[in-house]
């Protein structure tokens, strides 16, 4: 049974940053595109990030790009996070997401496995 299991959320402050982690188990990590998503109270769940499975290629969208970056460790079944410059309007229960055989982007759906949420709280 595959299993995402996040960790690295919390409260910071505007302008602080934070790492989130998701640990891969039960699944050939190496091979699934894995990306974040996040859901703020009362909106739809969006992309954030993705990182390709092959080249390690990765792609943002528009409202954290320069400010968050996803990353992988094969080695260790991990995606990770960095988040600098938070905002307020960063604050959202923040997933994890893993997809066989194919990138995930903005445009991606049918996700294969989601994690539980770390929640991330921005005060100003």
């Amino acid at each position: 049974q595959a299993q995402l299991v996040e960790s690295g959320g919390g409260l910071v402050q505007a302008g602080g940053s934070l790492r989130l982690s998701c640990a891969a188990s039960g699944l050939t990590f190496s091979i699934y595109g894995m990306g974040w998503f996040r859901q703020a109270p009362g909106k739809a769940r969006e992309f954030v990030a993705g990182i390709n499975w092959r080249d390690r290629s990765t792609n943002y969208a528009d409202s954290v790009k320069g400010r968050f970056t996803i990353s992988r460790d094969n080695a260790v079944n991990t995606v990770y996070l960095q988040m600098s410059g938070l905002k307020p309007e960063d604050t959202a229960v923040y997933y994890c997401a893993a997809k066989r055989i194919q990138e995930i982007t903005s445009a991606t759906t049918n996700i294969d496995y989601w994690g539980q949420g770390t929640q991330v709280t921005v005060s100003s």
